[in-house]
């Protein structure tokens, strides 16, 4: 399942006098997602670390990381392993950090900025601001016009299909569909026996 934040969301935690501010914030590209880094950093231009974590596109097309300065690996990436557990995407997840004057050693790191991210996510499921995003394949099948019947036929059978368009095109007859994922196989395979061979078009 694929999720979409629908507006900013905050949380703040302390570790060892560390303070670390995460925010989500929508970002369906990377001009937003730059947008988004510039305000935070001239916002908060006294903070050690700006530590961010992004994904675009579904399904999911570009992803990136960015400890800024932390120890590699502390920061960005367990940042992203969160936003690609929750199927989060088309956001960007900026973690700002003060440094208290305690080391929080690489685990004590991997830990805070992980517990600061699931904290944001979770405020932001507190104020119904992630959505659920359907994910839907779509095909046409073709036929001669006396077998016009034959798809809805087949389709019948496949209760998660809608039929999302039908007409003529030259000599044959269309109809178009979508499914969720994971049917294509089966209906494929239904198509094939029904049309003697016949075979799907997926778009």
């Amino acid at each position: 399942m694929m999720r979409r934040l629908l507006g900013p969301a905050v949380f703040k935690l302390r570790e060892k006098a560390s303070v670390f501010l995460t925010e989500l914030h929508p970002a369906p590209d990377a001009e937003t997602r730059n947008e988004v880094m510039a305000r935070l950093r001239k916002r908060d231009f006294e903070a050690t670390h700006h530590c961010s974590a992004w994904r675009e596109g579904v399904p999911v097309h570009a992803h990136g990381c960015d400890d800024d300065g932390e120890p590699k690996g502390t920061a960005g990436a367990p940042m992203l392993r969160v936003l690609e557990g929750e199927g989060l995407t088309d956001l960007i997840a900026v973690c700002i950090r003060w440094f208290g004057g305690t080391k929080l050693g690489t685990g004590g790191l991997v830990r805070a900025y992980t517990e600061s991210l699931q904290g944001a996510i979770q405020s932001a499921r507190d104020r119904q601001s992630i959505e659920e995003i359907r994910l839907l394949k779509h095909g046409e099948i073709r036929v001669a016009p006396d077998l016009a019947y034959l798809p809805f036929a087949v389709l019948g059978a496949f209760p998660e299909a809608e039929v999302t368009g039908q007409g003529f095109a030259g000599p044959e007859a269309f109809l178009q569909f979508s499914l969720p994922p994971g049917h294509e196989a089966a209906l494929d395979a239904a198509w094939r026996e029904r049309s003697r061979g016949g075979s799907i078009r997926w778009l």
